[in-house]
């Protein structure tokens, strides 16, 4: 036996199918829009949805553990609770069973044209769209190819007696079928790769349905590991989100693994017509499925539990407007207020992530860059929303007063988004700065925190001149606004004598600067509020 050719033709299958896995998804994202984020985030107002978005991201990106990983991802930003993200989890398992239904339908054989296709596509069509659709042809072909692989590798394997014990042996115990798949999922980081093995060796005649069937099992449980290295160093939300992942799937790993038996009848008669890969497909199906049923019930208790396995506390941010409401719109007067709340609370946020900028730049973490990051792309979403429902209220017509006023507060919406993006972008810079380990001097860093502490105090007074129209407050905006002005041309000077005596380098210095600019627009976006809040006060 000639065990070099079944190492070298399992793992470069292996390779091949997790590419193809991979390209196509990859082709699928492209192909449906970079909304997979905000979709999970919008829409899962409730478990039910929670669950219907999760399968279709999963479904959309072939990836449970990409979709479990981006909605950790969101509730250790808070943008999503642990309820609505215990909902996304059961659907993303449901939707991850599509792989193993692709794999099911047997079409090695056409892999090569396949993937000629999507080359054609690929590389002789220009338009994106085409480019896109031929990259998920392309992965799809892949995925089979390296199926191919795979099994022309481990056939031989079938006449070696351990293994034939072994199977044996998994067949008769259980428990043995579960560690094996868990292991193997954990090591590879994919289910769909395992079960995409599982199927082809059951193909070959290597292991029975009954046999396969607690393999299965043990994948759901392996691919848990992603979600729990995701979380590891994350906020409590995120321990406590991928606690209830590891909950759901070995709570039902052990329901099905005792009515073993049960199961496998259940799936003969499902898939009496069909090849054993389908069969394992409809397995892997009726699993996700039932154990999602059985937990929708549960999802209270299963965030009770989780809060109380994973102590600590945890803030939640709504992603999605809290005050604008388009009942309010046969009252424009009364749907103004609600938007200046809106404003109010954007502003917030904006003022959030200059805080989280300077925390970052001084004391490095991750974390902390990580929110900022989260909340900037929150900003941008209130500044759309608020925008539509402005124009909303206009069109419903305001008296001549408070039609000043939503002017005002128009103006005002893409100010509040300017400053959440110059703030990003001192996270950017201190992420360069970090990643690239440069070193300030002393002298550098204090002037850095004066002038973002200035600029922080800037924005505080901006944004309470606008809440209570108040011209004394905007008055103190111009003050400080034109201290920051001073502050950058003195710092600049500084900065060029500190180059002059060797005291930093060009690096730290075009970061300093870059840090310094920004800070002295945050300036110009929070004067711009105040001035038309003068403005408004003198009309």
């Amino acid at each position: 036996m000639d065990w070099q050719d079944i190492l070298f033709k399992f793992v470069g299958g292996l390779g091949i199918f997790l590419f193809g896995i991979k390209y196509m998804s990859d082709g699928l994202q492209k192909t449906a829009g970079d909304k997979m984020r905000n979709l999970l985030a919008t829409y899962t107002s409730n478990p039910i949805k929670g669950i219907i978005v999760g399968i279709v991201v999963t479904i959309l990106i072939q990836t449970s553990t990409g979709t479990t990983v981006m909605a950790i991802g969101l509730v250790n930003a808070g943008l999503m609770t642990l309820r609505q993200v215990i909902g996304v989890i059961l659907g993303a398992n449901i939707g991850t069973t599509m792989t193993a239904f692709i794999v099911g339908i047997k079409i090695e054989r056409f892999s090569l044209p396949i993937i000629a296709i999507g080359a054609i596509c690929l590389f002789f069509i220009s338009k994106k769209k085409v480019q896109y659709i031929g990259q998920i042809i392309f992965g799809f072909g892949m995925l089979f190819l390296g199926l191919s692989t795979m099994g022309g590798g481990l056939k031989p394997l079938q006449g070696l007696p351990v293994f034939s014990d072994f199977i044996i042996q998994v067949s008769e115990y259980p428990v043995l079928g579960v560690l094996v798949g868990t292991i193997f999922t954990m090591i590879v980081q994919s289910s769909s790769a395992t079960i995409g093995i599982l199927q082809t060796i059951a193909d070959e005649g290597m292991i029975d349905l009954l046999g396969a069937l607690p393999v299965l099992f043990g994948d759901n449980i392996g691919t848990t590991i992603t979600a729990v290295l995701a979380a590891i160093g994350a906020s409590v939300a995120a321990k406590r989100a991928a606690l209830v992942h590891v909950i759901f799937n070995v709570a039902g790993t052990i329901l099905f693994t005792l009515a073993l038996p049960i199961v496998h009848q259940a799936v003969l008669w499902l898939g009496q017509d069909v090849n054993i890969r389908m069969q394992i497909a409809y397995a892997h199906g009726l699993f996700n499925v039932t154990n999602t049923i059985i937990f929708i019930p549960l999802i209270p208790v299963l965030a009770w539990i989780a809060t109380k396995v994973i102590k600590g506390t945890m803030t939640e941010i709504e992603f999605k407007p809290k005050f604008l409401d388009n009942r309010f719109l046969a009252t424009p007067a009364v749907a103004l207020g609600q938007a200046q709340h809106e404003i109010l609370r954007m502003g917030a946020y904006a003022r959030e992530i200059l805080h989280d900028a300077s925390e970052y730049f001084f004391h490095k973490d991750d974390k902390v860059a990580n929110l900022a990051l989260q909340k900037e792309q929150l900003v941008n979403e209130l500044e759309s929303k608020i925008t539509e429902y402005m124009v909303k209220i206009q069109q419903n017509g305001l008296p001549e007063g408070e039609s000043n006023k939503a002017s005002t507060l128009m103006h005002t919406i893409n100010d509040i988004e300017r400053i959440g993006d110059h703030a990003e972008n001192i996270v950017e810079l201190s992420e360069l700065r970090i990643s690239n380990k440069v070193d300030f001097s002393e002298d550098a860093e204090k002037e850095l925190k004066e002038m973002l502490e200035l600029a922080d105090r800037t924005v505080e007074r901006a944004l309470f001149a606008l809440e209570h129209s108040d011209a004394e407050s905007a008055s103190e905006v111009l003050v400080y606004e034109s201290k920051l002005d001073q502050m950058e041309e003195s710092f600049r000077k500084n900065h060029i004598m500190r180059l002059n005596q060797g005291l930093c380098t060009g690096t730290s210095g075009a970061i300093y600067l870059d840090i310094l600019s920004n800070l002295e627009r945050v300036g110009d976006h929070s004067k711009n509020i105040a001035q038309f809040i003068i403005q408004e006060e003198q009309h």
